[in-house]
């Protein structure tokens, strides 16, 4: 076994009977799925299979068997704890053996020279009157009445439409609608579309010309003139509400019943989230000035896998918009490395942050014992509605608890170290 610091290498040749055993069992899964002139599907003798596929077709899935295996038999005998998954390279393959390296990362040393006294404070949160005033003309807005008007559209006004977009005379794909909501002045529509609904009355029709902007996702549409056939069938008028018992009523708060009780409902919610934002700017903060004291050599192979965990959340968050990665390269022109090179900073930082927890965590000898972990398991799984023993498993087992109870003891003390 090589090793250089926490980078480890470790040369595996499996051959001999243990090779054999792997190339027939990778024979007999191959072998299910084939059908060779003669036999009955899945029952050719090796040597025939062999004879027509060729003994590399077997190659992919042996190599997969004893790779797993000696794996884990690699990890056992060296004891070493990886960080990241293992890359492994082979080296050479035939017949007769295979040959591969496992290079297997393990934890890099850390010092924290200095983590206590470091004089870090939390903002105080206000809420001022203003932002009470703007949160309620917020809900005015949000519980509008729409009221069908008289008269011609105007900035503001909801037209209720039906539309169809027309290229070169030829209808498009998308372009077509009906009895559609349009808040004139929202730029939902392309630009010059909406303006061109002001002065419409109900009944009335019309050709718009617009073009499509230059960074549209449709290729064939992007940057091209259409023309849309447009009828109003009504126009609508935001009439704002009071605050009035009816009100009260459609928002439905508990004990929010007028001004004062409704304003002191905001006011907390405000607060709250105010106070929330505090905390999380306060432990960023935290965290920050510690890790400017720690030294560590902080391996690529770590980062470069956190790069790729934030790129799955963001994917995942991205899919709840309806929207694809590969629709955000085209609406930002960006590209797969473009996002992994802005969330590289942000990965570093979250493995720094992670490997000086763990190691305040042996400094100060904070543990979490199995009775802790379990009421916490309970908490959480009664906060989420679920079974604790799904719960658990969702979350990653009991010890994915205790370690998260853990990284939180370990805030908790340096909040009060740093004060």
């Amino acid at each position: 076994m090589a090793k250089k610091e926490n980078k480890n290498e470790i040369k595996i040749k499996i051959e001999g009977e243990s090779w054999q055993k792997a190339l027939d069992k990778a024979f007999q899964k191959k072998n299910k799925d084939v059908t060779i002139p003669g036999f009955r599907k899945g029952k050719a003798p090796k040597d025939i299979f062999v004879k027509k596929y060729g003994i590399e077709s077997l190659y992919i899935d042996a190599s997969d068997y004893v790779i797993e295996e000696a794996y884990t038999k690699a990890l056992d005998e060296s004891k070493l704890i990886p960080v990241v998954q293992p890359k492994v390279d082979i080296t050479n393959i035939d017949e007769s053996g295979i040959e591969f390296n496992f290079t297997i990362i393990t934890k890099p040393e850390v010092n924290i020279k200095k983590y206590k006294g470091l004089k870090i404070t939390k903002d105080k949160v206000e809420v001022t009157k203003e932002e009470i005033e703007h949160e309620i003309s917020h809900i005015l807005e949000r519980y509008t009445d729409l009221v069908t008007k008289e008269g011609k559209v105007e900035n503001g006004d909801v037209a209720i439409i039906d539309f169809e977009g027309f290229k070169d005379g030829v209808a498009f794909d998308g372009g077509k609608g009906e009895n559609y909501e349009l808040e004139i002045g929202s730029g939902t529509f392309i630009p010059g579309f909406e303006e061109q609904l002001i002065g419409m009355s109900a009944g009335e029709e019309k050709e718009i010309n617009v073009t499509f902007p230059e960074e549209y996702p449709q290729p064939d549409l992007k940057g091209q003139p259409v023309v849309f056939k447009v009828k109003v069938n009504e126009v609508k008028e935001k009439v704002k509400r009071e605050l009035d018992d009816e009100l009260f009523e459609d928002l439905a708060m508990e004990g929010v019943n007028s001004k004062e009780t409704l304003e002191k409902e905001i006011k907390a919610n405000i607060e709250a989230n105010k106070e929330m934002d505090a905390e999380n700017k306060y432990i960023d903060t935290l965290l920050e000035e510690v890790g400017k004291n720690v030294e560590v050599d902080i391996p690529e192979e770590m980062v470069d896998e956190e790069v790729d965990r934030l790129m799955h959340r963001y994917e995942e968050q991205l899919k709840m918009q309806g929207i694809s990665l590969d629709l955000y390269y085209q609406f930002t022109r960006t590209t797969e490395k473009d996002l992994k090179a802005q969330l590289e900073k942000e990965a570093y930082n979250h493995v720094l942050y992670r490997l000086m927890l763990e190691e305040l965590a042996t400094l100060e000898n904070i543990e979490v014992t199995d009775e802790e972990a379990n009421k916490e398991a309970d908490t959480l799984a009664e906060k989420y509605q679920m079974k604790k023993d799904e719960f658990l498993t969702a979350f990653g087992g009991i010890e994915m608890i205790k370690y998260d109870l853990q990284m939180r003891k370990v805030i908790d003390l340096l909040k009060e170290a740093n004060k």
